[in-house]
Formats: C-alpha cells, structure tokens, sequence
C-alpha cells in the first residue's frame, strides 16, 4: 500500500514528519510507501515533503526514525550537520526544484563533532586531515554555548542547531525568500538516542511548535 502526500504546506508537512517519529517512538511504525508499488510509482520522479539536513551518525537514519519510505524525504548528510556549498546548494535544489515545503536541520545527543569540538576548544587538542575542517565549522557553536554558561550536552547540541538554522537562512537568499513568502519553513530539531525522540529547538516561518515529537 502506498500513502501519497500532494503538496502539503509548511504545518502540514512537519506535522507529517513528526507524526511518523510518534510511531516510531510507540513502537508502531507503518513503513509507508516502502513496497514495489511505490518503487514504482517513484521511478520517474519524485515528490518529497521534506528536506531532512542531518549529521551522518550511523544511529539517525531518517526514513527509520520518522517511519517514512521512499520517496518521502530528501535527505542531505555531514557529520556534525556542518555545511559547505554542496550542502547548501542540495537543500536549495530541495526545497526550489522539488518543491519541498520543509526544510529540517536535524542534531542529536551523543554526537562526536561537538565533543571533539569541545575537547578542542577546552584543550587545544585537534585532528589530521579533513576532520580538522568539521571541527572548525562546529567551533562557533562550541564558542557561543561556553559563552552562554551551558556545561550539558543538550544545550551544545541545541546551540549548534540554532547557529545551523542561522547560518542556512544567511547564506541561502532562495531559502530565505521561500521561508518569507511561506513557500517553506525551517525547523531545528534534536533527536535523543535512547527514547528516539526528536525535539524542537527553533523553527523558522513555522508557528512555534512545543516540545517533543511525543
């Protein structure tokens, strides 16, 4: 059985998303849109409601825990959620081409950018090669939490979800002006490992949504 989803607006699309990570906290997923028919359905072209931008931790897999299928989610991955071009330039294509109403910045606990990040910061310890470079771009984060007092991981990982809306909605002018118009929305989410539960930090052209998926 396929589930098809026209068009939806900004609400309903996160409404959407956010109802699958409901049943897959309960334990009562629906794996919609995962059979031959949607394979095929979707083979042409595709229609997703939302662009997912999440860090790479092999624990967040999106269509999982947002119980949703193919077709569903445009997802973009890095590790620690940190953004160049590319990245920039997918979600972009996303939300402009596509046409997804959505666009959601996704953070988790637990994750291993910020806590070397903030091993670096605290004791000028760093990494070889290019993980050198996502260590920079999680800096600022790291730097504005200290700033504000924060010693838990949720607020660093909050932080940087914040400063990841921020920098998305500052570089990207499509976005932006998509966001203004009411084409689409930003919303920064963080994911808690244990429960499977995603929170709202910040949202961007979305009415305030309170709290937790559940």
């Amino acid at each position: 059985m396929t589930t098809k989803t026209p068009s939806p607006t900004p609400r309903e699309a996160f409404d959407l998303l956010m109802s699958g990570n409901q049943r897959f906290v309960a334990g009562t997923p629906e794996h919609p849109n995962q059979d031959a028919a949607r394979r095929t359905e979707t083979a042409p072209v595709q229609h997703p409601f939302a662009v997912l931008f999440g860090c790479s931790d092999s624990r967040l897999a999106a269509e999982i825990i947002f119980d949703r299928g193919l077709g569903d989610l445009f997802v973009v991955r890095t590790a620690g959620h940190v953004m160049g071009p590319e990245v920039v330039g997918s979600i972009e294509y996303g939300v402009g081409v596509l046409g997804c109403p959505l666009v959601v910045v996704l953070g988790h606990d637990s994750c291993g950018a910020v806590a070397a990040t903030r091993a670096a910061v605290a004791d000028g310890t760093t990494a070889d090669g290019y993980v050198r470079d996502v260590i920079e771009r999680v800096t600022p984060s790291v730097l504005a939490s200290r700033a504000a007092g924060h010693t838990e991981d949720a607020d660093f990982i909050a932080e940087h979800v914040r400063r990841s809306v921020d920098l998305l909605l500052d570089r990207s002018r499509a976005l932006a002006e998509a966001v203004e118009a009411g084409r689409a929305a930003v919303v920064g989410l963080s994911y808690r490992l244990v429960d499977g539960t995603a929170h709202v930090v910040t949202t961007r052209g979305l009415e305030e949504a309170a709290g937790t998926a559940a």
